[in-house]
Formats: structure tokens, C-alpha cells, sequence
């Protein structure tokens, strides 16, 4: 179990993601809306993507030729989920630790996509990983020629997370139609104008920025030296009471949240992975950010327009980006025309039965805000 053989080139735990462009949303928000659906990947969110990288990545690394690996995650939600999944689609073992205020319903969807145990520890997420770290990963004696090893699978801080996250970018860049601006040939240009994501630790924010920097054309100087060049935007999105970047970046420096107030709790990171504050504060040259937050009434109205829209289920966590990217891109990008090109990442997501759905429908007409 867990073994990697050279000879055979391991499965990518995930998949390419359907790019669909919505009539109905475009005319909605006055621009063209196209929404990569990573609802569709095989744990049901975006995640699969990085930690699957990061669990391929562990599986290939020579440290760990012919030994067999156990995979540990902490997260009571989809990066849970995409750990186990991942670990089972690669013949690896799983063990998840989650907090005691995980949900059961959660917690029953971990075990049943083939976790070997889901450990309750601890009041919050920060607890539940420092009991995993120092009860299974740090007691290892990485020089050891023990045959097994456990691996240790943070929910978003990691350069294999933030590289899986970024093959996203990837799909985008070959999906998108080309531009055409007349005789010239801008075929070298990014082809989105604006990129919607939602924000927890930063791990899908992250993975964008850098799949965006890989895809600039190098900053050539401009043909005319009045012109300056166009550059993507990527809006960070969040609810308030899970604005952990945004708290950041009020403060000026790395901030953690005193709690999450917030009913999109899987955007619950107390505070963002460095690097996630870097890249909003200072991100590469080409690329713009703009923190924005909204609130949880919003985030269901996103879940509620994606569920009549498009017929699709998503958490909260995902709705906010699609509500966010209707409604309010007219405000954060002032020169929006109807040839604007904005994929909003339906992250997905877990934390969503129909009954919430109704639920939210039902607060939404009662004057939830």
C-alpha cells in the first residue's frame, strides 16, 4: 500500500473541469461570465487538485521509494475529503483529524469515501492539526529505514498545494476562446480579463497567481510608451466573519481573526498562509488583487442563483464568489464592458444538502441581509 513504482506513471488524482460560459449571468452582471466548475472534481471541490499534488508528490519523492506512506489530514471539510479521496484513488491509507465541533454530517461523508479513521480532537481546526502533527508526524525519525511513513497533508500552506491549485489556470488558458482585437495579434495576452475566487487559507488564491504569472507574456514593454499593458485582476473574495486576508490587510501585516462568526465555516481559516498575504499586498507584475467581502446573506443568494441557474450544489463558501462577481464587479472594476471576459471558480464543496438550500431560499425571502 502506498508504494511508488517508477515504471508506471501514477493517476493524477483529479480532472479537467468544464468551463462554461452562462447567457443568463452575463446579461446579469453586463459582461461575459464564464465558470470553471471544480463542483465536478472527484471530491466535490477544487481541492482535489492540490492536495492531490501534494500526496502525488510525496508518493514520487525518493525519501519515500519503496516505503509505505499514511496520509494525515486535518480538516473537517473538503480538504478532508480530497486527502482521502486521493490517498484511495493511489492505493494510500487516510486517517483524518477533525475538530470536535465538526459536523457529523462531515464527518459520515469522510468515512464513507474510504478514510481509515476520523479522530475528534480539540475545540477548533488549530488544535485538531497541532494534536496531529505531534502525535503522528513529528515523532518520526526521518533518517529511520522504517518501511512506513506518515505524511503529513496540510488543508491550504504548501508549494505542491498552491502548484496543484495553479493546473486550474492551465485548463482556463486552453478553454477560453482566443481574443480578437481587429488585424493586430494579441494571441500572446492573458485570455480572462478577471478572476473570481474565494479566499480561506489562501491555497486556491495562491495556486491562481501563480498560474496567471506563468501565463503573462514576460511584461513586454507596450508598443506605445503611453500605453499600458492590461492586467488581470483576480478578486479575493470572502464572507465577514471568515475575512481572515481581508483582516490582514487592514492591519498592514499578518493577522489572525479572534473567531469565525461566519456560517461559511470552510472558509474558516483564523488566518491566511503568508504567502496568500504577499501575493494580495504584492502581487507579480501583470497581475492586480482586490480584497472583497461580502456577507453570508450574499453567499446563499450565490448558492440559491448557481441551484436555479445552472442546476448545481454548492457551500457557502463558493456561493459568496459567485454572488460577489454578479453584483458587485460593476464597483471594483470601473472600465467593465460586455466583451470583459471574468471566470468565477465554482470552488464547490461539501458542506450542502438540498435542504440547506431550501433553508436559504426560505431566510432569503424573509429579508436575510
Amino acid at each position: 500500500m502506498g508504494h511508488f513504482d517508477p515504471e508506471h506513471e501514477l493517476k493524477k488524482p483529479w480532472i479537467e473541469t468544464p468551463l462554461i460560459e452562462s447567457a443568463t449571468l452575463s446579461k446579469a452582471a453586463g459582461c461575459r461570465i464564464f465558470l470553471k466548475i471544480e463542483s465536478l472534481q472527484p471530491s466535490g471541490s477544487f481541492k482535489s487538485r492540490g492536495i492531490g499534488n501534494l500526496i502525488l508528490k510525496s508518493l514520487s519523492h525518493p525519501l519515500n521509494a519503496g516505503r509505505a506512506l499514511h496520509f494525515f489530514s486535518s480538516s473537517a471539510g473538503n480538504a478532508g475529503m480530497a486527502a482521502v479521496i486521493a490517498a484511495r484513488d493511489l492505493d494510500c491509507p487516510c486517517t483524518v483529524i477533525v475538530p470536535l465541533s465538526a459536523k457529523p454530517m462531515m464527518i459520515q461523508k469522510i468515512l464513507a469515501a474510504g478514510a481509515s479513521d476520523v479522530i475528534r480532537h480539540g475545540a477548533s481546526w488549530f488544535e485538531a492539526d497541532a494534536y496531529l502533527r505531534e502525535k503522528y508526524i513529528e515523532n518520526q525519525d526521518s533518517n529511520s529505514d522504517s518501511p512506513t511513513r506518515n505524511i503529513y497533508v496540510p488543508p491550504f500552506n504548501h508549494q505542491d498545494i498552491w502548484q496543484g491549485a495553479g493546473t486550474m489556470v492551465d485548463e482556463i488558458v486552453k478553454q477560453l476562446p482566443p481574443r480578437h482585437y481587429g488585424k493586430t495579434d494579441t494571441s500572446d495576452s492573458f485570455p480572462a480579463d478577471v478572476i473570481v475566487c474565494s479566499v480561506g487559507g489562501g491555497g486556491l488564491f495562491n495556486g491562481i497567481v501563480e498560474g496567471v504569472e506563468r501565463h503573462l507574456p514576460g511584461h513586454k514593454p507596450a508598443t506605445f510608451p503611453n500605453e499600458e499593458a492590461q492586467k488581470v485582476r483576480i478578486l479575493a473574495v470572502e464572507t465577514a466573519g471568515a475575512d481572515a486576508l481581508a483582516h490582514s490587510l487592514r492591519n498592514g501585516s499578518l493577522h489572525t481573526l479572534p473567531a469565525i462568526t461566519s456560517q461559511a465555516i470552510t472558509l474558516g481559516a483564523l488566518r491566511v498562509a503568508p504567502q496568500t498575504l504577499k501575493n494580495a499586498q504584492f502581487p507579480p507584475p501583470g497581475i492586480e488583487v482586490t480584497s472583497i467581502v461580502g456577507t453570508d446573506a450574499d453567499a446563499a443568494r450565490g448558492v440559491v442563483r448557481l441551484c436555479d441557474e445552472l442546476r448545481l450544489e454548492v457551500e457557502l463558501a463558493c456561493g459568496i464568489s459567485v454572488q460577489v462577481g454578479l453584483d458587485r464587479l460593476k464597483e471594483v472594476i470601473t472600465d467593465l464592458t460586455p466583451e470583459t471576459r471574468v471566470v468565477i471558480v465554482v470552488c464547490g464543496g461539501n458542506d450542502v444538502t438540498p435542504e440547506m438550500i431550501t433553508d436559504y431560499r426560505q431566510k432569503l425571502e424573509n429579508g436575510w441581509r
